[in-house]
């Protein structure tokens, strides 16, 4: 059996299809749009062929059209963002992302699996660094082998004791430096991350097509040629 792992797809159309991997299944740890310039064709395409998501902080902002919760570091772009996101969105894509689960957890071959955004103690918001002492306390009393997660858009994985847990990365606004899309893949037993470039000049193209304030624009290019803002 082979899963596919991706997060934080953010409205990367050019990303999401030119993932280079056939799969079984195909999981989405959240944020599907805001940030990028085609959230619709993401949605379209995402819902039609995972077989589990889970709802990402940008999800949820679209979704209840809510700005209050960004960080100052990021509220310009998500503000824009999120609503150009809101105009292209029909009222039952808003709808459906609205009412995403903010976990899963499910079992293949043997293996339990918890899936969330953020942290499970706070699916939408929670952020860690992958070497933080704070995860022991987080995922030692989930029932669960394997805990993923993403929203910090930085790929590791880490054992815990006798867990995994593990973050793909984004596939679609990849932080850590570069530009490579990010995922993971779990076959046979084993993860692996991985990563593919794709045309990131033609998702810049794009975005300048919007017309976004020259601040918002600049920002958006930044992270998506040098892989941090």
């Amino acid at each position: 059996m082979k899963l596919v792992i991706i997060s934080d797809i953010h409205g990367n159309y050019d990303a999401w299809s030119a993932l280079p991997e056939e799969y079984d299944e195909l999981w989405v740890l959240g944020d599907l749009v805001n940030y990028g310039p085609q959230p619709k064709e993401v949605f379209e395409e995402v819902t039609q062929k995972a077989s589990l998501i889970v709802r990402g902080n940008h999800d949820h902002a679209v979704g209840h059209e809510d700005d209050s919760k960004w960080s100052s570091r990021y509220r310009p772009i998500a503000e824009a963002t999120r609503r150009y996101t809101s105009s292209v969105l029909n009222d039952e894509q808003k709808a459906y992302l609205r009412n995403l689960p903010l976990k899963l957890e499910v079992e293949r071959k043997g293996v339990r699996f918890n899936l969330t955004h953020g942290t499970p103690s706070d699916p939408l918001y929670g952020r860690l660094p992958p070497d933080a002492d704070e995860w022991v306390a987080e995922i030692e009393n989930l029932s669960a082998d394997v805990v993923l997660v993403g929203h910090t858009h930085i790929p590791f994985i880490r054992n815990i004791d006798d867990k995994i847990l593990l973050n793909p990365g984004s596939l679609g606004q990849p932080r850590g430096g570069g530009a490579l899309a990010r995922y993971a893949v779990w076959q046979d037993g084993r993860f692996e991350l991985r990563s593919f470039p794709y045309p990131v000049d033609t998702t810049v193209k794009k975005l300048k097509a919007l017309v976004f304030p020259p601040h918002v624009e600049t920002d958006l290019v930044c992270i998506l040629r040098a892989g941090s803002a």
